[in-house]
């Protein structure tokens, strides 16, 4: 596979097609010292992935801390569907998760804040937006002019579903309002809080993330919904006693039992402490001003992109390692999956991961690669679109507080 010198400018016909007797022969058939070079080259993979998608998880964390008080502004204003759409867009870019976006949403409408119809265009803006994520991962393969080509068209696959879901839905919705009458009409007569289910990769990663930087969430809520005007109210950050914990520092006040900041409990700005092992990330600073957690969201956002670059460099590197000498035909055989398939799998991987971004971001480097063709990555990335929205699902099955 590498090595051939015009692979690049064969198509899959013209290769022909592998049998699966071939396929379980490359890949099964080894001897003890190539058994070895499989698990170590496993292993680096596994290490070099893991790194990669904290670095996703700090470079998400990062850019809520330096975007999430001109996100929440942005998402306070009652605006017409087409602002609401570009405001939904533009804050998934700025704090590079979609979810989060949904979530603030979801607590604007039920605040009254914003309306049903208005949440609705916004949603359809972060489905947009949060497809920025893995076309910044593709850029990591530029040292390659081909395999940037690949990987930048299988990122573009995200995008132009995306666009073209809301082009053909946006319309509809502003004529209809089908979406508002659907779901009105799925609504049962009454609901309790859901709990929140997180994904077993996410369970790995986010504690090693949150121990460099943990946004805190709520500050963009606070601002969305007009509870504060500004990120200024929660500044200075405060511990009690100077003692950064989640305890000192992030537990928050019982206003209706006359509790007061900075005598009963702390204050934290854009960056808290972690509430599950109570420790406090090393970029959080007792007394520190809105500037300085904007610098250091500003310095874990490069470090966040050097590392997820490095990572990426280091897997493809890992992987064509791992291919060298590999057949075209078995590749192309092994991963030709039929697209009823490729959809399961995507929504799989996406229930793990808990992010449709994350899911296609780690595929790319895969298509860059050419070990995934790009007519696969529209049904994975239709899986990842549906196993994103499992999550909710999921937490309604989890909960034990619905009527």
């Amino acid at each position: 596979h590498f090595g051939d010198a015009d692979w690049d400018e064969e198509r899959p016909d013209e290769i022909g097609d592998a049998t699966w007797g071939e396929v379980a022969k490359a890949c099964c058939v080894h001897d003890a010292k190539e058994w070895g070079k499989i698990f170590v080259g496993a292993c680096g993979a596994l290490f070099f992935l893991y790194f990669f998608l904290f670095a996703l998880e700090l470079l998400g964390n990062s850019a809520k801390v330096l975007g999430g008080c001109r996100a929440g502004g942005l998402l306070s204003d009652e605006t017409n569907p087409v602002a609401g759409l570009v405001i939904g867009e533009l804050a998934t870019a700025l704090i590079q998760s979609s979810s989060t976006t949904t979530s603030i949403i979801v607590s604007l409408v039920g605040a009254d804040a914003v309306s049903v119809n208005s949440g609705i265009y916004l949603v359809m803006g972060a489905n947009i937006g949060t497809s920025v994520t893995n076309t910044i991962v593709s850029m990591g393969q530029m040292a390659d002019g081909a395999q940037l080509e690949r990987a930048f068209a299988g990122a573009t696959v995200h995008d132009i579903f995306n666009l073209l879901s809301v082009a053909i839905l946006f319309p509809l919705e502003v004529i209809s309002h089908y979406l508002y009458h659907l779901t009105n009409a799925m609504l049962p007569d009454s609901v309790g809080d859901g709990e929140k289910w997180e994904g077993p990769i996410k369970k790995i990663v986010s504690p090693f993330a949150g121990r460099v930087l943990k946004a805190n969430k709520d500050v963009i809520k606070d601002i969305a919904t007009g509870k504060v005007e500004s990120c200024d109210a929660y500044y200075p950050v405060l511990c009690l006693d100077g003692i950064e914990d989640y305890k000192h520092c992030a537990s928050k006040c019982d206003k209706d039992a006359g509790e007061e900041v900075g005598v009963d409990c702390g204050r934290v700005g854009l960056i808290t402490c972690d509430k599950d092992s109570g420790e406090c990330p090393g970029f959080f600073q007792n007394g520190a001003s809105l500037n300085d957690d904007y610098i250091s969201g500003g310095v874990c956002l490069v470090l966040s992109l050097f590392l997820l670059f490095v990572c990426l460099m280091a897997l493809v590197n890992v992987l064509q390692r791992g291919l060298a000498g590999m057949s075209t035909r078995i590749i192309y055989k092994a991963t030709n999956v039929n697209g009823l398939i490729g959809i399961v799998i995507g929504a799989a991987i996406t229930i793990l991961v808990q992010s449709s971004s994350i899911t296609t971001s780690v595929l790319t480097p895969f298509v860059g690669l050419g070990v995934i063709q790009l007519e696969q990555m529209l049904p994975l990335t239709l899986g990842a679109n549906i196993g994103t929205t499992i999550t909710g699902l999921l937490a309604a099955m989890v909960s034990d507080n619905v009527d």
